[in-house]
C-alpha cells in the first residue's frame, strides 16, 4: 500500500512538471502555442481589440500590432480597471491583486490577477518538485516548508461594485502552491495574513516569532521565500533565541527568489545559517513566475509553456530562446494580463536553456554584476 501511494505521488508530481519539460525540448513551438493562447484571451479585452488581437497569427504580426509597454504606460488602464472597467485589460473578472514592495519610483505596483493567471503562478513549486523527482527525495514532503513570505492579503480595493483583496505576490504564490502540491507550509499563509501587512521591524519580528513558535518542534525540510528575508530570520533567531536555523532543523532545500545572486552572493550566508541545503533559485515577479532552477547549474530555466518571452538586445529584439551565450538584454514578457510588458530586468544568457537575472535594467548593472563575480572569485560557469 505504501509503495502504491509513493507511485501515485510520483505520477502526480511528474504531471506537474511535464509541460515544462516538453516546452524546454522545443521552445519555439511552445512559444508559438503560448502566443496563440494569449491572443485568444486578449481578443476579449478592449486593449486587445484596439490592437486587433483577433486578426494576428504570427509573432511578427504581434510585434507590429502591440507596442512594448512599461508599468507607467499601462498604469492609467490599471487604475480604470480598479475602478470597475475590468474588460479593458482582463478577459475574466479579477479575483485578486498582487502588489510590489515599492520598487517602481518608491510606489507599489498593482497587478490584477485572474483565475487563469493564478493557476500559472502555481509554477512556483516546479523547482522543488523537479528536485524531489530528480533526487528521489520524496521524503521532503513528509516535512514542512518554513514559510517566511510576505502577507498574501494586505487590504481590499473596490473594483466596481465589489471588493477584491490585494497582497504581496510571494505570499500569494505560497498559498496556492500549498493547495496544489503535497507540501505543507507553516506558519500557514492565513496565520501570516492575520498579523497584518505592516513593514516595520516590529512587524517582521512578530512574523519571525510566529514562524519560530509554529516550526520549532516540526521537521522542517524546506525553506521558501525571499532570500534577504531568510537571512534576516536567521539573524533574528540568533539574537532572540541564541540559535541558528541549522541548530533546530535539517533543511534539505531552500527555494528562494526576488533578488539576483541567490546562488552566488547570498549562498555563503544562507549555508552558514541553515546548513548544507540545496539552494534553488526561483525567478519571478509580481507579474508572474517566469522560471526556476532545474539542476546544480546556478541559473534558472524559463517557463516557455506559460509565458511569451522577448528580449531587447544590442542586436535588436529577439526571442528569449534565441539569445546567444554571453548576450544580455532587457526582458519583455507577455502574460494573460499584460501584453508585451517590459518588466525592467536585465537578463544574461548562458548555454541554452540557462539564464540569470543580473539586476534592474540600468546602465551600471552589468558592471556591478561582473565586479561581484570578480570579488567573489566566481569565474566558472553557472
Amino acid at each position: 500500500m505504501q509503495q502504491t501511494a509513493s507511485q501515485d505521488m510520483q505520477e502526480m508530481l511528474k504531471g506537474f512538471v511535464q509541460p515544462w519539460y516538453q516546452a524546454l525540448a522545443d521552445p519555439a513551438t511552445a512559444q508559438q502555442a503560448v502566443l496563440h493562447r494569449l491572443l485568444q484571451s486578449y481578443a476579449h479585452t478592449a486593449y486587445g481589440q484596439e490592437h486587433h488581437a483577433h486578426t494576428i497569427t504570427t509573432i511578427e504580426e504581434y510585434r507590429q500590432a502591440f507596442p512594448i509597454i512599461t508599468y507607467e504606460d499601462i498604469k492609467p488602464l490599471i487604475k480604470r480597471t480598479m475602478a470597475g472597467e475590468t474588460n479593458l485589460l482582463l478577459s475574466e473578472p479579477p479575483i485578486g491583486w498582487a502588489i510590489t514592495r515599492g520598487t517602481t519610483k518608491g510606489e507599489s505596483k498593482f497587478i490584477p490577477m485572474t483565475p487563469t493567471d493564478l493557476k500559472m503562478r502555481v509554477s512556483a513549486g516546479r523547482a522543488l518538485i523537479h528536485y524531489a523527482l530528480h533526487t528521489g527525495r520524496l521524503d521532503i514532503f513528509q516535512g514542512v516548508n518554513l514559510n517566511l513570505n510576505f502577507p498574501s492579503v494586505v487590504g481590499k480595493v473596490r473594483v466596481g461594485d465589489r471588493e477584491v483583496e490585494y497582497g504581496y505576490s510571494s505570499g500569494i504564490y505560497v498559498k496556492h502552491v500549498s493547495r496544489s502540491t503535497p507540501l505543507r507550509s507553516l506558519p500557514t499563509q492565513d496565520e501570516i495574513d492575520a498579523l497584518g501587512g505592516g513593514k516595520t521591524i516590529r512587524d517582521w519580528e512578530r512574523r519571525f516569532e510566529l514562524a519560530y513558535e509554529r516550526c520549532k518542534d516540526e521537521n522542517v525540510t524546506v525553506v521558501g521565500g525571499v532570500a534577504p528575508t531568510a537571512i534576516t530570520f536567521g539573524r533574528y533567531l540568533r539574537r532572540a533565541h541564541k540559535v541558528y536555523p541549522k541548530d533546530l532543523w535539517h533543511v534539505q532545500v531552500m527555494t528562494l527568489g526576488s533578488v539576483p545572486g541567490i546562488n552566488t552572493h547570498y549562498a555563503p550566508a544562507l549555508r552558514a545559517m541553515y546548513g548544507p541545503a540545496a539552494i534553488l533559485e526561483i525567478y519571478g515577479a509580481t507579474e508572474g513566475m517566469f522560471g526556476q532552477q532545474r539542476d546544480e547549474r546556478r541559473a534558472w530555466v524559463p517557463n516557455y509553456d506559460l509565458f511569451f518571452f522577448e528580449v531587447e538586445t544590442r542586436r535588436g529584439l529577439v526571442m528569449l530562446h534565441e539569445m546567444r551565450p554571453g548576450e544580455m538584454g532587457s526582458l519583455v514578457v507577455s502574460t494573460p494580463v499584460l501584453p508585451r510588458y517590459k518588466i525592467g530586468d536585465l537578463i544574461l544568457a548562458f548555454d541554452a536553456p540557462y539564464f540569470r537575472c543580473i539586476g534592474r535594467d540600468e546602465p551600471l548593472t552589468p558592471w556591478r554584476y561582473f565586479w561581484n563575480r570578480l570579488v567573489s572569485l566566481d569565474f566558472g560557469p553557472p
